[in-house]
């Protein structure tokens, strides 16, 4: 496995989003919004090379802005593997940082949690999300994690669309919202 430093690592992960991940063509979003592209970051978070790259350059982002966590994640299923990534990424760095998934709602059976893997009551942790268009699916995952207890220091997301997602969670969550790429750097402004 090859390590690359951080600028060559967001050139490529930049490349390979531009290559695998934008899609042209009408498309109804999460949100139901209607776009003319379609950013499928899934095509990336579980690409062999693009994911470890999703890890590296999340986790630079997050020391450059000077938010520590000891547990990362979102809301399923967009969220999860860049949770893994980041949890890699950390784990390469000799850091350890868990990472997490929220459901949708709480589990009616079982331990009947909304947050699962290790514990985030009373962690600092970090929202993960890998696009966000109105910050509905970060809030979603920010109201779980408070309420099981996580003290959420920052959302952050690969691609941030540029369409207010970054101002209605910083409102509403009070947190920092992060994102690795903007659209303009995706050639779609």
């Amino acid at each position: 496995m090859t390590v690359l430093d951080t600028a060559s690592a967001r050139a490529r992960l930049l490349e390979l989003i531009k290559e695998l991940a934008v899609v042209r063509g009408r498309v109804i979003l999460s949100s139901g919004a209607e776009a003319d592209y379609y950013i499928d970051l899934r095509r990336i978070t579980l690409h062999h090379e693009a994911s470890r790259l999703v890890g590296q350059v999340m986790l630079a982002m997050l020391d450059e802005a000077g938010i520590g966590c000891e547990a990362a994640g979102g809301l399923t299923m967009g969220a999860d593997p860049v949770g893994t990534a980041l949890m890699h990424a950390a784990g390469d760095a000799g850091r350890a940082v868990d990472a997490f998934v929220v459901r949708k709602a709480q589990k009616s059976y079982g331990m009947g949690r909304q947050v699962e893997g290790p514990d985030v009551s009373g962690r600092p942790v970090v929202v993960l999300e890998d696009t966000s268009t109105t910050g509905g699916s970060a809030l979603a995952a920010v109201d779980g994690v408070r309420k099981a207890g996580g003290n959420v220091q920052a959302v952050a997301v690969i691609v941030d669309r540029n369409t207010g997602a970054k101002e209605r969670i910083e409102q509403e969550a009070g947190v920092p919202y992060l994102f690795a790429f903007g659209k303009d750097e995706l050639g779609l402004d």
